[in-house]
């Protein structure tokens, strides 16, 4: 299930967020989270699976009709099992009316969430 990122899940967004590639430096992945907790346009959601929390998954709102992820992460112990591809269908789902559109680093991982035979 898809949730809103709330101050109190901070710990573990942030330690989800640590996998991405350009989220490793400790002072960079503050101000990302600073950024989704202060920028209307940035949100955050978490994929909460048996009263954990497994994944995230953050976008940026472009304009009225464009919603770009631009980090998609899931626990190590959880991947594999297509809890990306479950976090981005609840998100299209969650945004019908916007156009999804991943950002350079999620583009690969985007694509293939969204490839015919998946």
């Amino acid at each position: 299930m898809l949730i809103r990122y709330k101050k109190s899940f901070e710990k573990i967004a942030m330690g989800l967020l640590s996998f991405m590639p350009n989220e490793k430096d400790l002072k960079h992945l503050q101000q990302t989270m600073k950024q989704y907790e202060a920028d209307e346009f940035w949100q955050l959601f978490l994929w909460k699976e048996d009263d954990d929390i497994i994944g995230t998954i953050g976008v940026v709102f472009e304009d009225d009709d464009r919603v770009k992820i631009q980090h998609v992460s899931v626990n190590p112990s959880h991947r594999h099992q297509g809890i990306g591809r479950k976090m981005v269908a609840a998100l299209k789902e969650q945004y019908k009316t916007k156009t999804v559109v991943p950002d350079e680093r999620t583009k690969a991982f985007f694509e293939k969430c969204t490839e015919p035979d998946c």
